[in-house]
Parts: C-alpha cells; sequence; structure tokens
C-alpha cells in the first residue's frame, strides 16, 4: 500500500490553508454565480411585472360586462316588461326573475335588478321556490389532486396576497336586505348614467360590477347590476407568470451549470497554483514545481507561466546568493589568515625590521580587507537600486567625452593616452542609469590602463549600430588569456600584470559592470585584438 505524500511542516496548522480546503465552494464561484443569477434575474422581475397586462385584461373584461348588460337590459325592457292604460311600466316579477337567470345562466356573472325605489327584484343566485329563497351558487369544476401544482399554486397566492395588500381598493360587501342605495354604481344607473366600479372582495380577489339602466321609451324603471369576480384574470396572469418562471427554471439551472463550470475552469487551476506556491514556499528542496498550464493559452496559462519563471528565477537567484556569500566567505578568508598570521608573528618577533615590514603586512591586509568590503558591499546593493532609481536619457558621447578629458589632463606624463573616437552626428543616446554607466566604463578604463604599457594608447569609439549604441575599449597591452573571456567577467576572478602589487584589485570590477549593463539590457564581451592587446564591447539599447 502506498503512502499519500507527507504535508510539510506546518502546513497543516496555516489557517490561510484550512480555509481553502475547508471551503465546498470558492469566493469566487459564488461571485461567479452571484453575477450571472442577477443578471437572468432582473429581466425574469420585468417580466413578472404584469400590472399593465392585468389592467388591460380587466378593461377587456369590464368592456364584455357592460355588452352583457347591455343586451339583458334590453331583453329585459322589451321581454319582462307590461303598461297598463294609463302608460306605466311594471315588471312582471316571475319573469323578470326567470329571464334575469336565463340570460346570464352560461356565465359567471351575477346578475341582480334593482326597483326604482331601491328593492331587490331579481338575483340570478336567488331561487323562489315553495320552500322560500333558495341561493345558488356555480362550484368550480373537479380537478384531479395534483401534489406538485396545489402547493406551488398556494404558495404563488400568498405571495400575490402580499402585493395586492397595498391596492387601495374599495371593500365589495354582502348585505342580507340588499337595496340600491348600497352600491353607488347602481344608484347613479338608477339616474339614467350607467357606471362601472373595481372592488377587493374579503378573499382577496377582484370583483368587477358594471351598472346599467333598464329603460323603456327612454323612461328608467330599474337598474341592472352584473358582478363578475377575477378568477378568469388571475388564472390568465398566473399561467403567463409560470411560463415565465418555468423558462426561468429551465435558464436558471443552464446558468448555475454553466456558472459552475466556468468557476471551475478558474478556481481550480487557481487552487492547485496556491497549493503549489505553499509547497514550494514551505517544502524543503525543490521536488516541488509550479503546475504547467500553458497549454490552455489563456490568462491562468500565462500566470501559470509566470509564477513557473518566477519561481526559476527565484531559485536561480538563490543560487547566486549562496554562491556569493561562499565567494565573499572564501575571499575574505585569505587576508584574514594572512592578517592573523602577521599579528601572532608580530607578538613574538623583537627584530624592529621584522616587526616594520610585519605591520606593513598588516596594513596591506586591512586595506585589501577594506577594498573587498566595499566592493562586495556595492556588489550587493546593486540590484536594489537599480530596481528603485528611474532610468533617465543619457548621452553616451558626452559622458565618455566627460571621463576621457579627466584623466587625460589628470595623468602624468608615463600615463597611458585615452583617445576617443565618435561617430559624427550619431545619436548615442540611452535610457538608463548615468552613474551606473559612468562606473562601467571606468572600469574598463582602469582595467585597460593597468594592462597598458606607459606612453601606450587606449582607444575609445562609440557609434550607433541598428537599435543598439555600441562601445568599444582597445588598449595595447598584452591581451586576454586564451579561453578566459568569460571568467574574466565571474567575480573575484583577478588576472592582473606580473609587476602590480598583490591584492590591489578586488577583482569584482568586471563582474560588477556586467551586472549594470545587464541591467540595461544590453551585453558587454572581451576579445583580443589582432595587433595586441584586448578590446571590450559594450551593447546598449538606443533611447
Amino acid at each position: 500500500m502506498t503512502k499519500a505524500p507527507a504535508e510539510p511542516a506546518g502546513a497543516g496548522r496555516d489557517p490561510a490553508v484550512r480555509r481553502r480546503r475547508g471551503r465546498l465552494i470558492s469566493p469566487l464561484t459564488r461571485r461567479v454565480l452571484a453575477i450571472n443569477v442577477l443578471a437572468l434575474a432582473i429581466p425574469v422581475g420585468g417580466l413578472l411585472y404584469l400590472d399593465e397586462y392585468k389592467a388591460g385584461l380587466v378593461e377587456a373584461e369590464f368592456v364584455a360586462l357592460r355588452t352583457h348588460g347591455e343586451i339583458v337590459a334590453g331583453a329585459l325592457a322589451e321581454g319582462a316588461v307590461t303598461t297598463d292604460l294609463s302608460g306605466k311600466s311594471e315588471f312582471l316579477i316571475e319573469r323578470t326573475r326567470q329571464m334575469v337567470r336565463r340570460l346570464v345562466e352560461p356565465t359567471r356573472v351575477r346578475a341582480r335588478l334593482f326597483h326604482p325605489g331601491g328593492m331587490l327584484m331579481a338575483d340570478s343566485r336567488m331561487l323562489i321556490g315553495s320552500g322560500g329563497v333558495v341561493k345558488v351558487e356555480d362550484l368550480p369544476p373537479p380537478s384531479p389532486p395534483d401534489g406538485v401544482t396545489e402547493p406551488i399554486v398556494d404558495i404563488y397566492d400568498t405571495v400575490a396576497g402580499w402585493f395586492r395588500s397595498g391596492e387601495n381598493l374599495e371593500r365589495y360587501r354582502e348585505f342580507s336586505d340588499q337595496r340600491a342605495q348600497q352600491y353607488a354604481e347602481v344608484q347613479r344607473a338608477l339616474l339614467g348614467e350607467p357606471a362601472k366600479a373595481l372592488l377587493r372582495a374579503e378573499d382577496g380577489t377582484l370583483v368587477l360590477g358594471v351598472a346599467l339602466p333598464v329603460q323603456r321609451y327612454k323612461k328608467v324603471i330599474g337598474a341592472l347590476y352584473l358582478t363578475a369576480d377575477s378568477q378568469e384574470i388571475d388564472a390568465a396572469i398566473r399561467a403567463v407568470r409560470f411560463d415565465v418562471l418555468k423558462i426561468f427554471a429551465i435558464a436558471l439551472a443552464v446558468t448555475v451549470l454553466l456558472s459552475l463550470y466556468l468557476a471551475g475552469t478558474i478556481t481550480r487551476p487557481i487552487r492547485r497554483l496556491a497549493g503549489a506556491a505553499d509547497l514550494v514556499r514551505r517544502g524543503h528542496g525543490r521536488q516541488h514545481r509550479i503546475p504547467d498550464f500553458s497549454g490552455r493559452r489563456d490568462e491562468l496559462g500565462e500566470l501559470a507561466s509566470a509564477l513557473r519563471e518566477m519561481t526559476d528565477a527565484l531559485w536561480a537567484r538563490m543560487d547566486a546568493i549562496e554562491r556569493f556569500a561562499a565567494d565573499v566567505a572564501h575571499e575574505i578568508k585569505n587576508p584574514l589568515s594572512s592578517l592573523r598570521s602577521a599579528v601572532e608573528t608580530a607578538a613574538r618577533v623583537k627584530d624592529a625590521e621584522q616587526q616594520r615590514r610585519l605591520m606593513s603586512i598588516i596594513q596591506d591586509d586591512v586595506a585589501r580587507l577594506d577594498r573587498l568590503i566595499t566592493d562586495i558591499s556595492d556588489a550587493s546593493r546593486l540590484d536594489a537600486e537599480l530596481s528603485r532609481e528611474e532610468t533617465v536619457p543619457v548621452q553616451i558621447d558626452r559622458l565618455l567625452s566627460t571621463l576621457v578629458d579627466i584623466h587625460n589632463e589628470t595623468g602624468g606624463s608615463e600615463s597611458p593616452r585615452l583617445i576617443l573616437d565618435l561617430a559624427p552626428g550619431a545619436d548615442l543616446r540611452v535610457r538608463g542609469f548615468e552613474e551606473r554607466l559612468g562606473q562601467v566604463f571606468r572600469n574598463l578604463i582602469v582595467n585597460a590602463i593597468s594592462f597598458s604599457p606607459p606612453g601606450g594608447i587606449i582607444r575609445i569609439a562609440a557609434i550607433r549600430k541598428d537599435k543598439d549604441v555600441v562601445v568599444q575599449v582597445e588598449d595595447t597591452g598584452p591581451g586576454i588569456p586564451a579561453n578566459r573571456y568569460e571568467e574574466i567577467f565571474d567575480r573575484f576572478y583577478s588576472e592582473r600584470p606580473s609587476g602590480e602589487k598583490f591584492g590591489t584589485h578586488s577583482g569584482l570590477g568586471l563582474s560588477i559592470s556586467r551586472q549594470i549593463v545587464n541591467a540595461h539590457g544590453g551585453s558587454i564581451q572581451a576579445e583580443n585584438r589582432a595587433e595586441g592587446g584586448a578590446r571590450f564591447i559594450v551593447r546598449l539599447p538606443a533611447g
């Protein structure tokens, strides 16, 4: 049985790691879901707002009620009214009740006829027989029980009731002894003016009422009051909303699935990258690698590639720091050993001349240590300084002219002569750090001076080549040993003239020069001249 790889020390105790592992749904996934669902819910909410549609249905119902009422009123005026010899018109009560009931029986409309004096003469929901008055009310047709639809309808009705509570409608009331004075629209109809009203019943449904005058020979002989509930209107609106909600449910399911898929394609790689970064940070050694998502060809692939390159650069920097520390310890150890030996010997030697020579050695070792520490400090600060400072345009021709003039003016008679050769009219401007570039050329000039014979010639040339500014420093010295063209740029490498005093140079000058040139995006290389001597070539991007 294989064992799971051991977890890096402290990883299980890290709160950030525990939080990432304990999440069922990542915050990014929740945000993607919220944004996509909200974007879908807003238009659906607008579609569910059907007040204009409802108002149109109510108005159409009023028109139908009035048309139906005009037909019933006309039929009653012609078929249920008798006129005596004096011209007085009266309703035939029994026939009126039968006609009122028959004319509205196929519909859900309730019809009531009121006498001009206010008395109720006929009601389509009242039957009068030998047993007295019987109230008749149509029941909805039986429907098979539906365990899924009924709860949904109940929830819908409850939510719809919350919105209805804000509507300011007059309450519809039923009275045991109904009279025309109880209904304002009926009173208006008795005055010869049709009227309508939208009321709210006790159960929350709407009641549409239309009152029309019943006239015979232009004389109002009664008022017909038709009322209908809003069941059909509510059912139509409910059907539309249910259709919208069905589509919304399907769209929501698709949106959620696509959002989870989209978020998963983002969060899973990010989690793997974060976990790998934790392992790299906490683990020992370099066995942990950043996952490679370069095949994705998107931003996450670019992020993974950048993290891999950053990790490799960090390891390379750590290796460089380790090598630098080892080199520094090695270089400092030599003068320290010499210094300790000289100090120990000086304590035992009694001869004044030997003590003087030992003190001279001690002073040289101290000076060498001072140079080493100064150059090491400069090299260690170089990267930080270059990363903080802002680049500026630097005129290479002006910088070289200044360095050459200073040397030629201050150098002795036996000092090598510097000759500057500049291409006429060439744009030798680069973007960089003037002080650091001056340090590069000073190092190269000092290096050329130390290898040139007394009174020799050092040529410095600067030209513009394509998109680069190229500077060459040539001396007439012994040249560079074969196969040492790259080694001379290594830290603490020293290949000095035979007559030069030991320890005069730290061996960091050319290494620092290459570090500065590389930070400017350029290159530096060395070669031997065919005529004898060495040539250093510096290439810098023109700016």
